[in-house]
């Protein structure tokens, strides 16, 4: 079985070999192989022949602060919604949100697909009829790298309308502040 190189890789895994076993002086190799001094020596101090991993240690999110990624994951988590649903419940709160970061942040969270029902599925019934503007109503607790933050839900059963905040702390006060905000933001 052949191996597996990216294209701008300039070694294979013999070369990389050859260089790590070498006690040629680094200038005499770049000839020898006709590749830059700056790859041999790279080669030379690593222990292992592999390519690694490019791309960042620890992706994180150039759009999102840490606080909004938890706050989608949460939300995510918390309300099994497909993807432009959450975008869309989530936009009010975070306007700098795309449906590409969302995506991505989900991904990075392994989240980004739903969970398929299999097995035995029960008899269909039909599910209780509420009225447009019942809201049911949701805390979350979210764990940020700053510390604890709390998600506050809204989703309205009828039309799939929500609506979140998140807050520092979850007492009548800000609950109480939640709700003035529902009902300002509900178009209907």
């Amino acid at each position: 079985m052949g191996q597996v190189r990216h294209g701008s890789a300039t070694t294979t895994h013999a070369i990389r070999a050859a260089i790590q076993r070498s006690l040629v002086f680094l200038a005499t190799l770049s000839r020898e192989f006709g590749i830059n001094p700056k790859t041999v020596a790279k080669w030379r101090k690593r222990q292992i022949l592999e390519d690694m991993r490019t791309g960042p240690k620890e992706p994180r999110s150039t759009t999102l602060s840490e606080a909004e990624e938890a706050m989608v994951v949460a939300f995510r988590r918390h309300t099994p919604l497909p993807l432009d649903d959450c975008l869309y419940a989530l936009q009010p709160t975070i306007p700098q949100l795309t449906r590409s970061a969302l995506h991505r942040c989900l991904q990075r969270h392994g989240i980004s697909r739903l969970p398929d029902v299999d097995g035995d599925k029960p008899k269909r019934q039909r599910f209780k009829r509420y009225p447009i503007g019942f809201f049911h109503l949701d805390i979350a607790e979210v764990q940020t790298g700053e510390g604890k933050l709390f998600l506050f839900v809204a989703i309205d059963r009828t039309s799939k309308f929500a609506v979140t905040q998140l807050v520092d702390k979850a007492d009548r006060r800000t609950a109480w502040e939640f709700l003035e905000r529902l009902l300002q933001v509900v178009p209907y």
